[in-house]
């Protein structure tokens, strides 16, 4: 192990935590403690912790409340404060044990409060756990931005914009709130949608970029894209990519039988699918692309309705006209770039 200034080196890889106190004898204390697990750095100050965590951007900080000049709970504000800081755990470890000063900590933005004198156990425990905690975030946000590049991805094989793919996904959120979607399962289809055309990666440029309409062979070639999205995206056990692959099977399928690629009916049809159908085809019925121009709303709304029980879900096209302000919000925030 190597001292640095005010940093123990204890191995690259490692989980880095900043430890606040004004008392050099505490933070001797906790460095026994933590120093064989993880790289530390140590602040004896409010001021002096805020400079480390903008320099260090440390993945936990364990900080003392009663200091001279910036108390801890004065620390634990301005880091969460701050957009590029906030997700970072703060743990409070200090002598005050009253129940306010613990809500207070909590209301500063602290995620866990440990109470001095400390116990060994409980603080490895508590570190690992908020640690463990951070990993999973870290985990989710990344698997969801694997997905979003892999959408971008398909955008490359297309004719459509990627302010298509953004706007029909927030579409689909806002019908499945419409339906009955809990806020979770909306934003999980939210973050699906995006992938429903992925399978394009696998249809050849002269068929994908073709200016003119497709033979028939051509177009049973197209139909393959769901499948070949669906197999891209696997048999996996994230509940992103599940839905994801459901909806890039799946949106394609018509509530008459008449859709692909298995020629599912009505209920038969995921509701993802069917949701995903309705945003899919309102956005680019109402957007320019090479090949059309726009169609006014009035059009695209008759064309829905002759469309409810054939091609869509009967019960999607008046959550769609009632929350038809919603969408236009959407194709206004996000217009396609000229």
């Amino acid at each position: 192990m190597i001292e640095r200034g005010n940093k123990v080196e204890s191995g690259l890889g490692k989980p880095k935590l900043l430890l606040v106190d004004d008392e050099p004898v505490n933070l001797r204390v906790l460095k026994q403690l933590l120093a064989q697990d993880y790289t530390l750095y140590f602040a004896k100050s409010g001021e002096e912790a805020l400079r480390l965590v903008e320099k260090q951007r440390p993945d936990l900080v364990l900080l003392d409340v009663m200091m001279p000049g910036m108390t801890g709970f004065e620390v634990c504000k301005t880091i969460k404060s701050n957009a590029q800081l906030s997700a970072i755990p703060i743990i409070f470890v200090t002598a005050l044990n009253d129940p306010t000063d613990e809500a207070e900590g909590f209301e500063a933005g602290g995620v866990d409060y440990i109470t001095k004198p400390i116990s060994p156990a409980v603080v490895k425990a508590r570190v690992k756990n908020h640690l463990s905690l951070v990993n999973a975030d870290e985990l989710r946000r990344t698997r969801l931005q694997i997905i979003q590049r892999l959408g971008r991805a398909a955008e490359y094989k297309d004719n459509e914009t990627g302010m298509h793919v953004l706007r029909m996904s927030h579409m689909a959120y806002v019908l499945a709130k419409a339906y009955g979607f809990s806020e979770q399962q909306a934003v999980l289809l939210l973050h699906a949608a995006p992938m429903h055309d992925i399978g394009k990666i696998g249809i050849p440029d002269s068929i994908m970029l073709k200016p003119g309409k497709l033979t028939e062979e051509e177009f049973e070639i197209m139909k393959k894209h769901p499948q070949i999205g669906a197999e891209i995206l696997g048999e996996a056990d994230s509940d992103l990519l599940k839905l994801a692959r459901t909806v890039s099977l799946t949106h394609h399928e018509k509530w008459d039988g008449s859709g692909y690629p298995e020629g599912l009916a009505g209920t038969d049809i995921p509701i993802a699918g069917r949701i995903v159908a309705v945003a899919d085809v309102f956005d680019a019925l109402t957007s320019k692309r090479p090949y059309k121009d726009a169609w006014p709303l009035d059009k695209t709304l008759a064309f829905m309705r002759s469309q409810s029980g054939i091609h869509f879900d009967p019960d999607l096209i008046p959550l769609l006209e009632a929350n038809l302000e919603a969408f236009i919000e959407i194709k206004t925030k996000w217009q396609d770039e000229v």
